[in-house]
């Protein structure tokens, strides 16, 4: 399980939208323990109308190009119907990034069987 998070400082989460952090910190899961991939930075600018479709494919590009499958912040928008058919949104009410991860591993079963649907997943409620 590959889970991008969004992020301003690569400590917390930020407290906007999934699409609009500055960039992704992007951690794999393997045995019960994360482990530090690669920070990617939110190349894709401005949304040009609320919900944009073209950010969402930006936001997904990126995180494609790493094999996410799980996105994991405090908020996502209304893009959350198009980035779920790429990868799990997974939304949390922790601050930190440490915390939140956590809570991934408690929910990890409930993740696998969301990833394992594909286009037809649902995002995730663990606040």
């Amino acid at each position: 399980m590959i889970i991008s998070c969004a992020t301003d400082d690569g400590i917390n989460f930020v407290n906007r939208h999934f699409g609009d952090a500055n960039y992704y910190e992007i951690y794999e899961l393997i045995d019960d323990e994360f482990h530090y991939i690669d920070r990617i930075t939110n190349t894709t600018g401005e949304e040009e109308t609320h919900a944009d479709p073209k950010k969402a494919k930006g936001i997904v590009g990126l995180l494609v190009e790493k094999n996410v499958t799980v996105g994991l912040t405090k908020v996502f928008g209304p893009n959350i119907k198009r980035v779920k058919k790429h990868f799990v949104p997974v939304l949390v009410s922790l601050d930190s990034i440490e915390e939140g991860l956590q809570k991934v591993l408690k929910a990890k079963e409930e993740i696998k069987r969301q990833i394992e649907l594909g286009e037809n997943r649902s995002h995730i409620d663990l606040r």
